[in-house]
């Protein structure tokens, strides 16, 4: 059984098994979807002055993706001689204005479009959060109105020439992801990191999101296992907290021919700095989980197209699958 949408343009759509009981299953039968969306090459014009694209995904929740996107942002920033900006798409839940320190700003309109939040002078951030009257707000949003404010933050924020840009998702393959995906499609995208913790009832989703990137052609820089086992401050010997039952990250990679990135072990000093707003990656540089950010950041397969890299991307693309998951 096929349970993915067969693709707004492809000639089941509307028409297929899995199209029963969308919302738009009309729109797409009717063929008018067919039409390219004209955002999409203006994004991909918008966004030609952006070296690099990377997405943070995951198919679990709660398994640190802002997080680690915010010290991700953080410890590319640190040079200082390269523009970074971090782009929150968790549209319901979005905690990257706590995280960086921002909450409570606000965004400003100019005659090039909106002007993101800066962390640092060379540390942008755009998040639904700067848009809401209150951080307790409730986004409550269907698909359509999350797709364009997706495509707003896109196309009419003014990210000038960047680096690197950081794209924090929400948990699943659902509206967020498809939108992401369809409206970076003009664009070329590094790829996605990939974020879980040591347990298999995280790797089981996890794999869903690999199985996602997969279908849409996305390229999969690599793995990085978060929370994994706790380093005592004290004594420095390792806990594990999230027993890897089933082998952990390590074992899923291996069967998957996957690039480990790294292993970020717990610190309640992490979690302490993002209620704080403040970089853990500065407060504590010479913690274990802050020299495994160091070291992900200086992996030879996050931001250097080598041939190793090229490989294994190809190694999880689909052969011969036309099929997308974008509507």
């Amino acid at each position: 059984i096929r349970l993915y949408c067969p693709g707004t343009t492809s000639e089941q759509a509307g028409k297929s098994a899995p199209c029963q009981g969308c919302p738009n299953q009309k729109l797409c039968a009717s063929g008018a979807t067919k039409a390219p969306d004209p955002a999409i090459a203006e994004i991909g014009e918008k966004l030609s002055t952006v070296k690099h694209k990377i997405l943070v995904l995951s198919g679990k929740g709660g398994v640190g993706k802002s997080t680690f996107s915010a010290h991700l942002a953080h410890a590319l920033a640190s040079d200082t001689t390269k523009e970074i900006a971090l782009l929150d798409v968790d549209i319901c839940g979005p905690s990257i204005p706590r995280i960086v320190g921002l909450e409570g700003e606000q965004v400003h309109q100019s005659g090039s479009g909106w002007s993101p939040v800066y962390v640092e002078d060379n540390l942008a951030v755009m998040s639904i959060g700067f848009l809401l009257s209150s951080p307790d707000d409730a986004v409550i949003w269907r698909g359509p109105k999350k797709n364009g404010i997706i495509k707003q933050f896109l196309r009419d924020v003014d990210w000038g020439e960047l680096d690197y840009l950081i794209v924090d998702t929400p948990p699943g393959t659902s509206d967020e992801h498809l939108s992401i995906v369809q409206y970076l499609s003009a664009t070329h995208v590094d790829g996605a990191i990939i974020i879980t913790t040591p347990q298999e009832v995280s790797l089981q989703d996890v794999r869903k999101e690999i199985r996602f990137c997969q279908k849409v052609k996305m390229p999969i820089i690599g793995v990085v296992e978060n929370m994994s086992g706790f380093v005592c401050p004290k004594c420095k010997n390792t806990s594990q907290i999230f027993p890897p039952s089933t082998g952990g990250a390590e074992k899923m990679c291996a069967d998957l021919k996957l690039p480990l990135l790294g292993k970020v072990p717990l610190d309640p000093r992490i979690a302490r700095s993002c209620d704080e707003g403040r970089s853990f990656l500065s407060e504590v540089p010479d913690s274990p989980a802050a020299e495994a950010y160091q070291k992900i950041v200086k992996s030879e397969f996050v931001f250097r197209k080598t041939p190793t890299q090229m490989s294994i991307v190809q190694s999880v693309t689909i052969k011969g699958q036309n099929k997308s998951c974008v509507t």
